[in-house]
């Protein structure tokens, strides 16, 4: 296969922008025709159609996603080495791209992440948060080296992809000062008819602590249910009723939001996973946040699971 040619890239990310092959053709002062005929080489290189038109703008159809990402990706390293001659540096900037899932508490996050830094001061960190179907296409399509989410590679996913343990650990559940001295003695039936906050439906957790709660037997009164963990935490904060959060971030929750702890059970266990496309993990920084990750399970106050 013939290397690719840059120019047409080039081209091809500047239709995409503008939305049609006039209003590329003026910004880069060439010629329409000669701009078409660039994109029709490009095209028969590739082996695909790249856009698809509606009405007078040319779209970009499946395939001319995938190429407009990896043209970006071109494009900001490219950005990146003049950067770095211009600025006289001799050290080469690594990018690691991650995606986390919107689940995954931030301040987890920060812990886990912020180790990359001592691994490479001179490492860019691309973070991006957003659910794990959008993250495992970036995967796939190499716009991440890997994903940090609560759950492992769906079963039957086509993806090629592997998902490593970094540890689990049990929930934990506080409330405002008064109420934690309330229900600490007798729980978790303390925890009947109280109020009480979930995560979102169709979350992990939510799923996980109804099922505790009919195990048990008891009820609370479930008076708030919160995509955003940090919501809840607020409203527990407050005083209005009692929120959990997992175990190994106990210590900053109790710190940072000033409430008490009530309990903590193992019987409901949060996991934490990379996802990357190697069994065998090869990528510097994905190996390096493997091993970090289980020394901060390790190094909890109290034994994780």
């Amino acid at each position: 296969m013939a290397k690719l040619n840059y120019h047409h890239l080039q081209y091809f990310h500047a239709i995409a922008t503008h939305g049609s092959i006039a209003k590329a053709s003026s910004s880069l002062h060439i010629t329409p025709q000669t701009l078409s005929a660039q994109l029709n080489l490009l095209e028969e290189q590739l082996g695909y159609r790249l856009f698809e038109r509606k009405g007078r703008r040319l779209i970009l159809n499946d395939m001319g996603h995938i190429t407009h990402n990896y043209a970006q990706e071109i494009f900001n390293l490219g950005d990146e080495l003049l950067h770095s001659l211009k600025n006289h540096s001799t050290g080469f900037t690594s990018r690691f791209s991650l995606g986390v899932t919107d689940v995954v508490a931030k301040v987890f996050s920060f812990n886990f992440l912020k180790t990359v830094y001592e691994m490479d001061d001179k490492i860019k960190l691309v973070c991006k948060e957003t659910h794990l179907d959008v993250l495992l296409g970036e995967l796939a399509t190499n716009k991440l080296d890997a994903v940090l989410t609560d759950t492992p590679l769906p079963v039957g996913s086509p993806l090629k992809a592997y998902s490593h343990l970094i540890g689990k650990c049990g929930l934990s559940f506080f409330a405002d000062e008064t109420r934690a001295n309330e229900l600490s003695d007798n729980f978790p039936y303390s925890l009947d008819n109280s109020p009480f906050f979930t995560a979102g439906e169709g979350s992990n957790q939510h799923l996980s602590i109804h099922s505790w709660f009919e195990q048990l037997n008891i009820s609370p009164l479930i008076i708030g249910e919160f995509d955003d963990s940090v919501l809840a935490k607020y409203f527990g904060q407050a005083g209005y009723g009692v929120f959990c959060a997992p175990s190994i971030i106990e210590e900053h929750v109790i710190t940072q939001f000033n409430v008490q702890l009530v309990g903590r059970t193992k019987e409901i266990t949060e996991h934490y996973y990379l996802i990357s496309p190697e069994r065998k993990v090869k990528h510097p920084a994905v190996h390096h946040l493997l091993e970090e990750g289980k020394k901060l399970f390790n190094q909890a106050r109290y034994p994780m699971l």
